[in-house]
């Protein structure tokens, strides 16, 4: 095996994983989902590794990663927050509610706190417009949030044992 800049626990994992798939062609998406469950993200080489493995060329791996939201090439925290910036959530404060957020945790909207608890992102609509503004957290959605409710939800993952855990 290629020497790649990954942990060979977590590579030879998925290497099993894709050498457990009998039909490789039309595999890429669901080993890309696994490859992210395992890493957190999908780190250059670990997207060159899936490449190698299936015979295909990295560029068709990289495309793929770049085209769907859900994959990430960034470290991720242990919790994502995403801001709803649809329409009726940035009329009813969603921009400062989110301002907050990246003002609490040091960080800009996209990147990782520096303890690795949180990533912040913004999402065009969850759907939820009559709970505008709506900021999730893991899934977990906070309607009609405040910028003074940020703390206390931050806190809810902050803290051991809390709900985000």
């Amino acid at each position: 095996m290629a020497k790649y800049d990954v942990d060979e626990g977590k590579l030879k994992q998925l290497e099993e994983y894709i050498d457990s798939i009998e039909q490789k062609e039309g595999a890429l998406i669901g080993i890309l989902y696994k490859a992210q469950e395992i890493f957190g993200y999908l780190p250059k080489d670990v997207q060159l590794f899936v490449a190698r493995k299936l015979g295909i060329p990295a560029a068709k791996v990289f495309g793929v990663t770049t085209f769907y939201s859900y994959f990430t090439m960034e470290p991720r925290g242990k919790h994502v927050i995403n801001v709803c910036m649809g329409t009726a959530c940035f009329v009813k404060g969603a921009d400062k509610v989110l301002e907050e957020i990246r003002k609490e945790l040091g960080i800009t909207e996209g990147n990782m706190s520096a303890d690795g608890m949180f990533t912040v992102d913004s999402l065009r609509c969850v759907g939820a417009c009559g709970l505008a503004p709506v900021v999730m957290v893991d899934g977990k959605v906070y309607g009609r949030v405040k910028v003074e409710d940020v703390k206390s939800i931050l806190d809810e993952y902050r803290n051991e044992g809390g709900q985000g855990e």
